[in-house]
């Protein structure tokens, strides 16, 4: 890389790359709509396997239904608003290039490193509950038991393979893996009916506190439901990547929105299969913190020896989004460390054409996080909610980056338009706002808004004091600084050193 710098009104510095710089960071085209609907659902349906269920601890059977009504109303609205965004960039940036777009450089990294927390953390929870799974199904099967830190070695090591071989196979295998997600659901739910397992009345089996509004349905009161708003996001976090795999994608202007919308129809179906039946054999009351709840529904009805064998079928759905999670922030990363916000190394692909880099980075994040909070009682829990609160600031960035780019860019190419428009993202928008503030007012999780403190703190001062001296004109920033003309398909346009000297002769954003 040159020395040349360029000068951009946003408060930072673009540093000249050439050719053999992009050569190093190159993806390959390798997604159609199925593998799109296969990344996108695979990354999601271990949520329905575990870690929603501990929004019934918090508000009960009840509490939880409202809270997921109203976090599907937040969803389709997101996912339109999210659709017309992917289709006007279709690069690989996501969250962080809308932001960029819409509100500069600063508004980019502010995105984009909620989005890292978001995905690195959501791997990490699919990891914790996934060695829950495993270590109890070989311990029913073969009387073999592994200390937890042992199998989270042992699931990152095999996915980081598996993603790194090339992009090809990730779709693949995520298409593979979400079907068969879902006939293990389907599975369950027709032997909980064929066993007579099914009693809806023990859906409300928690007994009513005397909090306010308190009742059979709502055991802990209308203030419980606030706090079961990051638990029903579970059964859908992770859908919104897809816009990540626009330069992995043949044609992402039209797949990338159709897919994220079948996406989340299908996650809907196969959640109120868990949400409606699960609780049903089990009970609410035991449910509520089980690690393992489909293990669980399982182990009512059947002999333990074939609970074991069906739930290690069930592993496979955690596996499922441990893959499209994985794939997520490994792209995330990418495209930060290609435009400069995140070191440089981290978006080298490789002979494979996969971020390599990036995926080990974030397995180490992710493992040493995992060990730090095992010390702690309800670790699923702490790492959850890390998970959830990056994730809820990410939907409130993008909705307010979705009004401002209609606004600020109103000449941009738009091959997709969101059915709802603005309103559909203020609603999200709002709804993101008031699940923030539930994870904030929840003392619980207060390690969680802490955690994310400090790593606000510790990014911002790198990206303010080094990082932003040193960006690159990835596609993400040119479609930026050029208003939308440019950057809208780096495949055609080239990438690196088009506008380049137009902005050496003067032109600034």
């Amino acid at each position: 890389m040159a020395d040349e710098t360029m000068k951009s009104s946003g408060g930072v510095t673009y540093q000249h790359a050439g050719e053999e710089y992009f050569d190093k960071r190159k993806l390959k085209r390798a997604a159609g709509f199925w593998g799109l609907w296969g990344i996108g659902v695979a990354a999601v349906i271990s949520g329905d396997f575990s870690g929603w269920n501990f929004g019934i601890g918090e508000a009960g059977w009840g509490g939880l239904l409202i809270a997921s009504l109203v976090i599907v109303v937040m969803y389709f609205g997101m996912l339109f608003s999210i659709g017309e965004m992917a289709a006007a960039m279709p690069h690989t940036g996501g969250a962080y290039s809308f932001a960029r777009a819409a509100m500069g450089p600063w508004g980019g990294f502010i995105t984009g490193f909620a989005e890292t927390i978001e995905y690195v953390f959501t791997t990490a929870v699919i990891v914790y509950f996934s060695s829950s799974y495993a270590d109890a199904v070989t311990a029913e099967l073969f009387d073999v038991s592994l200390p937890g830190w042992v199998w989270w070695v042992i699931l990152y090591a095999i996915f980081i393979t598996l993603n790194a071989w090339g992009a090809e196979v990730s779709f693949k295998f995520a298409i593979i893996v979400s079907v068969i997600s879902i006939g293990i659901l389907v599975l369950f739910a027709i032997m909980a009916v064929a066993n007579g397992a099914i009693d809806f009345g023990k859906l409300f089996d928690i007994p009513a506190t005397d909090a306010l509004g308190a009742s059979t349905f709502l055991p802990f009161g209308f203030v419980s439901i606030l706090f079961a708003l990051p638990f029903a996001i579970w059964f859908f976090l992770g859908i919104e990547e897809l816009p990540l795999a626009a330069e992995e994608s043949h044609n992402p202007t039209k797949d990338i929105p159709r897919a994220g919308i079948w996406g989340l129809i299908t996650l809907i179906v196969t959640g109120s299969i868990v949400f409606f039946l699960n609780p049903a054999v089990t009970g609410s009351q035991a449910l509520g913190a089980s690690d393992e709840p489909l293990l669980d529904g399982f182990r009512a009805f059947l002999p333990a020896g074939w609970a074991a064998v069906l739930s290690g079928f069930a592993l496979i759905g955690l596996l499922a989004s441990l893959q499209g999670i994985m794939y997520a922030y490994a792209r995330n990363m990418y495209s930060l460390s290609r435009a400069g916000y995140y070191p440089k190394p981290l978006s080298l692909t490789g002979t494979r054409q996969t971020p390599y880099v990036a995926l080990i980075t974030g397995a180490i994040i992710g493992f040493v996080a995992l060990v730090i909070v095992s010390y702690n009682e309800g670790a699923g829990d702490v790492v959850l909610n890390i998970a959830v609160w990056g994730a809820v600031l990410a939907y409130g960035l993008q909705m307010v980056s979705f009004v401002l780019l209609r606004r600020k860019f109103p000449n941009a190419r738009r091959p997709w338009v969101s059915p709802t428009g603005n309103f559909g993202a203020i609603v999200a928008l709002v709804i993101a706002a008031v699940t923030f503030v539930g994870v904030l007012l929840n003392p619980t999780y207060r390690p969680a808004i802490v955690a994310i403190v400090v790593f606000y703190i510790l990014g911002l001062l790198v990206f303010g004091l080094y990082t932003r001296h040193r960006l690159v004109l990835s596609p993400e920033e040119e479609y930026a600084v050029t208003g939308g003309l440019h950057g809208f398909d780096p495949e055609a346009e080239g990438l690196g050193g088009t506008i380049e000297d137009e902005i050496l002769k003067g032109h600034t954003e």
